[in-house]
């Protein structure tokens, strides 16, 4: 068996454990990788989605918990994957903090917080990965948002962050190229935070949207595995995944 599993590919994803990282993990598992899947809080989740996709393919998920906001964290996970599958194919830094930060009211702590998740952690595990990622000629993909080029006032912390990882992205395609490639999708409307807004405002965007709906979290996931494994000559670019909601922003 572990001859076999050596000759998969692997991706760690990171926020594996719900939402739009565990359809992410599902759908790469369903297109061949191996998965190292990491989670911080969500251990139940975690365990389930491993146990589910062990199921379905033996000793093909392993899971790696950590504190991303941790500086010595990156480093370990990637470590913990190689020790264990002995390859690294892709990485997905699909991790993400979100709350409200406008300029009135947000600390420094605050600040801290979302650029620790969202800029330095994905900056920290591409750092970790590249030399396991250059010899397998893997790739990476980044989850942004579509706020970090359209910031609202009410996160603008949130989205400044993102943007931040929108120009690691192409700094790293830069960097690691030709050996690695480096992507990131760029969410629009898919799985609502909890408790933002009221359903008159979210119509209202909704409106304002060419393909007037809301994403899935499929179209994520599709999106994340077609700039791993077939976009061959796609490198430093941000694809946004929206309906068309960056065209036609008002």
């Amino acid at each position: 068996m572990q001859a076999e599993s050596s000759l998969r590919k692997v991706a760690l994803v990171t926020g594996a454990a719900q939402r739009i990282g565990a359809a992410i993990a599902c759908h790469l598992h369903a297109a061949g990788y191996d998965l190292a899947l990491h989670y911080r809080h969500s251990q139940a989740a975690a365990q389930s989605l491993r146990d589910q996709l062990n199921v379905t393919r033996a000793d093909s998920a392993h899971l790696l918990q950590g504190d991303l906001a941790q500086a010595e964290t990156p480093e370990r996970i990637v470590a913990e994957t190689l020790t264990h599958f002995g390859r690294l194919d892709a990485l997905v830094n699909n991790a993400s903090t979100f709350f409200d930060a406008p300029l009135e009211t947000t600390t420094a702590g605050q600040w801290d917080a979302l650029f620790a998740i969202n800029a330095r952690a994905p900056f920290l595990l591409c750092q970790a990965a590249a030399p396991a990622l250059r010899e397998s000629g893997g790739a990476i993909v980044n989850l942004t948002d579509l706020h970090a080029a359209r910031p609202r006032p009410d996160i603008l912390v949130y989205a400044a962050s993102k943007a931040a990882l929108e120009a690691l992205t192409r700094g790293m395609a830069t960097t690691l190229g030709p050996q690695v490639r480096v992507n990131a999708v760029a969410p629009g409307a898919v799985l609502w935070p909890e408790g933002e807004g009221d359903r008159a405002e979210r119509q209202a965007m909704l409106a304002r949207t060419p393909l007037a709906r809301t994403g899935t979290a499929l179209e994520i996931a599709e999106a994340v595995r077609w700039l791993l494994m077939d976009a061959g000559f796609v490198t430093g670019q941000i694809l946004r995944v929206d309906g068309g909601r960056d065209a036609r922003w008002v």
